[in-house]
């Protein structure tokens, strides 16, 4: 019979990449260990996530930076903050982001998809995911489809970081094959800094970057066989400690992890503290 294929999205793919025994938690592991207290920085991604998938969906005459105070709102995620205060300069400064943000679209310029799923199977992915939006633009012969993917993080992004990007890669691929257009340009748009990442893929190295994430799927897979056979989870999904352990949500599960300080919930957006004003 042949070998199943290995259903995955980026999220899955990524889990392991980064350590296995965060993957073992979140999708082996039944029932799964409890996670830690939700993250800040991820209600404000979702919340500014929505509030443009919501953008869109709006009628073109009724796409006006004006109606962002309502969108946003009406999606805010208000899990994970210190208080009050600091939710509110999150929202004050997300509001500020998308206005300037939208400020720069063409209402009228319609996606190919907004918070679209693209799917595709090779020899051993069935791989689907979610791209935040796909554009058509002017290509060499005729429309290319451009992946689009908002950030919102404090750290700003480069043309490595979107080269890098195996989830970039892998929608690109599979958004080809859906639409049956060529797909080679990926983007990361950071909205804080009001910075486009882009990189411009080849077939060569999109192909690259599938095989990378077979490899990985192939690996998981030979963990989860080791379990199924009675190994130790320990040994099929090992720890790789580092600075991630600090975000992780199994951080009190996990004893390398619990060993390392954690970070506090709302620790990504927390704003630095001024310097004193030292009197002249």
């Amino acid at each position: 019979m042949p070998e199943r294929l290995f259903v995955c999205t980026p999220s899955k793919l990524g889990a392991y990449a980064d350590c296995p025994r965060r993957y073992r938690h979140s999708y082996v592991d039944r029932p799964a260990p409890p996670k830690g207290p939700p993250w800040a920085h991820n209600s404000l991604g979702a919340s500014v996530h929505t509030a443009l998938k919501n953008w869109y969906a709006l009628p073109v005459d009724r796409r006006r930076p004006e109606v962002l105070p309502t969108l946003l709102k009406g999606v805010w995620v208000r899990d994970g903050y210190r208080d009050d205060e600091q939710e509110r300069d999150a929202y004050r400064r997300a509001l500020g982001w998308l206005e300037a943000y939208v400020g720069g679209l063409d209402p009228a310029d319609e996606p190919v998809g907004v918070e679209r799923v693209v799917a595709v199977k090779t020899g051993v992915l069935a791989f689907n995911g979610r791209a935040d939006r796909i554009d058509s633009r002017p290509g060499a012969d005729g429309p290319e489809l451009v992946i689009v993917d908002y950030k919102t993080g404090r750290t700003g992004l480069d043309a490595d970081d979107a080269r890098g990007s195996s989830a970039l890669a892998l929608y690109a691929y599979a958004a080809e094959r859906v639409f049956r257009r060529p797909c080679r340009r990926v983007e990361l748009h950071h909205l804080p800094s009001g910075t486009v990442a882009a990189h411009e893929h080849t077939v060569e190295s999109l192909a690259r970057q599938l095989n990378r994430a077979e490899q990985t799927a192939r690996d998981i897979m030979a963990a989860e066989r080791a379990v199924a056979d009675g190994g130790d989870p320990d040994e099929a999904f090992p720890t790789t400690p580092g600075p991630r352990c600090g975000w992780c949500d199994y951080r009190r599960t996990c004893p390398a992890g619990a060993a390392l300080p954690g970070k506090e919930p709302w620790a990504a957006i927390d704003r630095p503290a001024a310097p004193p004003v030292v009197a002249e």
